[in-house]
């Protein structure tokens, strides 16, 4: 058997497609391709209105997803979470401050946040698998340290904590 497409399919009460449209807004090459909606058949099984929408087929960033609306009995944890990798810190600025627009960041740490939805995200640099696999644990143990403290990741502070000074200080300041 050969395995062609693995895709993550996230289960919403009733906003599958308000959340695959707002997705859609923050990140580039994305598209809604095609949306599916309720009929009388099951419905005594689902309870949904003929017409409603019962999946969005969508891509983000060219990955694909579907949003289905399945009711209130599931919601989202952190123990699953989308991962966003970024090469800048305004990459970073920008898809932190659109994800948690109307979420929550208060009680997330190391670049997690949820957003408005109740979906967790991780709004991480490219460069902090480098910083955290360097071959001195002395330099990667102060990264961790450095990381545990933040909210929003910083670069330019983990950077700083690898080379052993302090990531507190920002050098651009007089």
């Amino acid at each position: 058997m050969r395995l062609t497409r693995i895709s993550p399919c996230l289960w919403f009460d009733s906003e599958a497609e308000d959340a695959a449209r707002y997705y859609c807004s923050i990140f580039e090459n994305s598209r809604i391709r095609a949306v599916s909606r309720y009929g009388d058949a099951g419905r005594a099984v689902h309870g949904r209105p003929a017409g409603s929408v019962l999946t969005v087929d969508f891509e983000l960033a060219g990955q694909g997803f579907t949003a289905l609306n399945g009711g209130p009995v599931f919601e989202f944890t952190p123990a699953i979470s989308l991962q966003v990798s970024c090469e800048t810190q305004q990459e970073i600025d920008q898809y932190w401050d659109r994800l948690t627009a109307g979420g929550d960041s208060s009680a997330q740490q190391c670049g997690w946040l949820k957003d408005r939805y109740g979906l967790s995200w991780q709004v991480v640099p490219v460069a902090l698998a480098k910083l955290m696999t360097d071959p001195d644990i002395r330099k990667s143990d102060r990264v961790m340290t450095a990381l545990l403290q933040m909210k929003k990741l910083d670069i330019a502070a983990l950077q700083r904590a690898a080379d052993g000074k302090n990531p507190l200080e920002n050098p651009t300041k007089t």
